[in-house]
């Protein structure tokens, strides 16, 4: 039993390297929105802002060795009279996105 749970993952491991580009990015976008909206939609105190992908794009690990490739989205937010613009990068080993500062 666990030798096929070992395949199985190592399967869809492999098939998650076969997407291209544009369907790695659509996988994390959503997620990277939402945490996006999440973090900006505290900082200005407006619970209903929104969000929307003004670019994206896959940035290649630091080093061949080290790191992993990751997905970055600038995301504009905006709600109760205010806009901010922020960056979430979203790692592709599967930790999830997270949200750095707000640009200026």
């Amino acid at each position: 039993m666990k030798y096929s749970a070992f395949v199985t993952a190592a399967c869809l491991v492999g098939l998650a390297g076969c997407q291209s580009t544009g369907q790695q990015l659509d996988a994390e976008q959503q997620q990277a929105v939402s945490t996006a909206v999440e973090r900006v939609s505290f900082d200005m105190n407006c619970p209903s802002a929104t969000g929307q992908v003004l670019s994206r794009q896959m940035i290649a690990p630091v080093s061949i060795r080290f790191g992993v490739e990751r997905a970055e989205y600038t995301v504009g937010v905006e709600g109760c009279g205010k806009r901010q613009t922020i960056v979430v990068v979203c790692p592709q080993d599967g930790s999830g996105c997270f949200a750095g500062g707000p640009r200026e």
